[in-house]
């Protein structure tokens, strides 16, 4: 008789284990999948900086072309720089200086010293670009005369559209011979 309880409980208890353990394993597959779901998308938000390729940078506004038909010596213009991510817009204002047209295009230069980074300012009495931390000196043109600095003021692409010259803003690494942009 003890033998027939034995099986009666071994037989009720087998049966609810097994659909028990197939409810358990769909919750576990269900889980799974979910998991999967939300990993996903959660692992590419973390791992976006590494995925980002490199966007252009915006061109900015230096001022209408008529302004500086007329250059005999660089000058100095403020731009504004605008920086967008997926949802927000920031801007930051710098200078750069604008040469005077030589083959009818206007060339336009970095006023940060490729040397440790300070700026570079135009000096009109000596007709040259000097920089006042280590002495650096430039031609009229941005070429390096002397000092510090490694290589040559750093030139900035611009273009003319609609009668206005805009600049594509770079940084560039400094105390390196060539010119290398910074991401």
């Amino acid at each position: 008789m003890e033998e027939l309880i034995e099986k009666r409980e071994d037989t009720e208890v087998a049966e609810p284990t097994g659909r028990r353990s197939f409810v358990m394993a769909m919750f576990a597959v269900c889980g799974s999948v979910v998991a999967a779901l939300l990993a996903v998308p959660l692992f590419r938000f973390a791992t976006f900086p590494l995925r980002k390729t490199e966007s252009e940078t915006e061109w900015s506004d230096v001022g209408l072309v008529s302004e500086f038909t007329s250059l005999t010596a660089p000058v100095a213009k403020t731009i504004t720089l605008e920086r967008r991510d997926a949802w927000q817009t920031t801007s930051s204002q710098t200078a750069v200086y604008v040469l005077p047209a030589k083959n009818g295009e206007l060339r336009v230069l970095s006023p940060i010293c490729p040397h440790l980074g300070c700026s570079v300012q135009w000096q009109d009495a000596q007709n040259k670009f000097i920089c006042p931390c280590h002495s650096g000196s430039f031609t009229a043109e941005g070429e390096r005369l002397g000092g510090p600095p490694p290589r040559s003021m750093d030139a900035l692409e611009a273009k003319v559209e609609d009668g206005t010259l805009k600049v594509r803003y770079q940084y560039f690494r400094q105390l390196v011979s060539n010119k290398e942009p910074m991401a």
